[in-house]
């Protein structure tokens, strides 16, 4: 499946324990269908003390949501949208929201 969805664009997610929240997309995991998305689906690790963090302790991290829960941030609202393709001037294909009609860069 083509994911629509791409690293550094605005995102919301749409259903679980952190429906509502917008966030960046760090990573697009294309092999899963997932996607890292900064400061949402948090969880506390406990990690043994390594040569890469010599401490240990409790860290937190992001975990991968499913591409199926989250939903672009519309530019001009600030709401959820789809996304629709069209081709521009020079022939190449642009991401657009289908609520605004606005142009989604990146």
């Amino acid at each position: 499946m083509a994911s629509r969805i791409k690293k550094g664009d605005m995102v919301v997610v749409t259903t679980g324990r952190n429906k509502t929240s917008k966030g960046e997309v760090l990573k697009v995991l294309k092999s899963e269908d997932k996607a890292l998305v900064k400061g949402i689906n948090v969880v506390k690790r406990h990690v043994r003390p390594s040569a890469v963090n010599p401490e240990g302790g409790i860290v937190e991290k992001e975990l991968p949501i499913h591409l199926s829960n989250l939903a672009h941030v519309d530019p001009e609202t600030g709401r959820a949208t789809r996304i629709r393709f069209e081709i521009g001037a020079d022939g190449k294909k642009i991401r657009v929201a289908k609520r605004s009609g606005k142009r989604i860069d990146g």
